[in-house]
């Protein structure tokens, strides 16, 4: 399959979903809990913001002024309609970028937010790399998948080996983290619920009409397959397995 064709088919699979991976607001409302003086002169970046669940529920929760970056332009379009539709246009401004390669100035931000998404540069770059961004004393909160427990079943850890062969221990990632000159401020486990409300159960529903729309294309049903295997994985074995949300402070 095409890496563009691969790529078109993921969004449309994807549209409409209120979160591209696993996530909640009371999720995120408890993370944001952790960062201290939040407050209208907070400027916050939200990296790989997909629509923007975690976004507006950063806006909503706080008066910090928020720029959202993501790849794919209709995600960044939808988003400021939403901050228009809402009002908050003024402190909630979304753009098109890559996380690996950010040109904002240096100490541009004070809050650095990434849900579910580091993994896509790996953490140790990632907190590498956009330490400069931050404000002296700056903070950083992500969510990245982690074993919960040893020696997982056979599938499961095939599965993951195949998917994100860098997942590691929460302990492991804990200790990462700290070696990379970070304070771990705070961290919890997403819920369940945070990943099937939230996530897999609106995934499903897609995945059923995403089959139907695209009956006559083996490339279409092939993708549907693979999101639907991860939903069983997950509905099997995610007790071995889960996200870690982390809050922490640059040293």
């Amino acid at each position: 399959m095409a890496p563009d064709r691969v790529t078109a088919l993921f969004f449309k699979l994807f549209s409409g979903l209120p979160r591209q991976g696993p996530g909640s607001a009371a999720d995120t409302r408890r993370a944001l809990g952790f960062v201290p003086d939040v407050g209208p002169r907070t400027r916050i970046l939200d990296i790989g913001c997909g629509t923007g669940g975690q976004t507006l529920v950063l806006a909503a929760s706080s008066p910090a002024r928020i720029v959202a970056i993501d790849t794919h332009p209709p995600f960044i379009d939808a988003l400021n309609r939403e901050a228009r539709r809402l009002g908050i246009e003024d402190r909630l401004l979304a753009c098109v970028a890559d996380m690996r390669s950010l040109d904002f100035a240096d100490g541009s931000f004070d809050l650095i937010w990434c849900e579910g998404a580091i993994y896509n540069v790996g953490v140790e770059r990632g907190l590498g790399d956009w330490r400069r961004l931050l404000s002296p004393n700056g903070h950083i909160a992500l969510s990245e998948a982690c074993w919960r427990k040893p020696s997982p079943p056979a599938e499961c850890a095939a599965f993951w080996n195949r998917e994100y062969p860098a997942i590691r221990s929460t302990s492991a990632l804990l200790q990462a983290v700290e070696a990379c000159g970070y304070t771990i401020v705070g961290h919890f486990p997403l819920s369940d619920s945070a990943w099937w409300d939230d996530y897999y159960r609106p995934l499903q529903d897609n995945i059923s009409a995403f089959r139907e729309r695209h009956g006559d294309l083996p490339d279409a049903q092939e993708l549907a397959d693979q999101c639907q295997h991860e939903i069983d994985i997950w509905h099997a074995h995610s007790e071995f397995y889960g996200y870690e949300f982390l809050v922490l402070q640059a040293r």
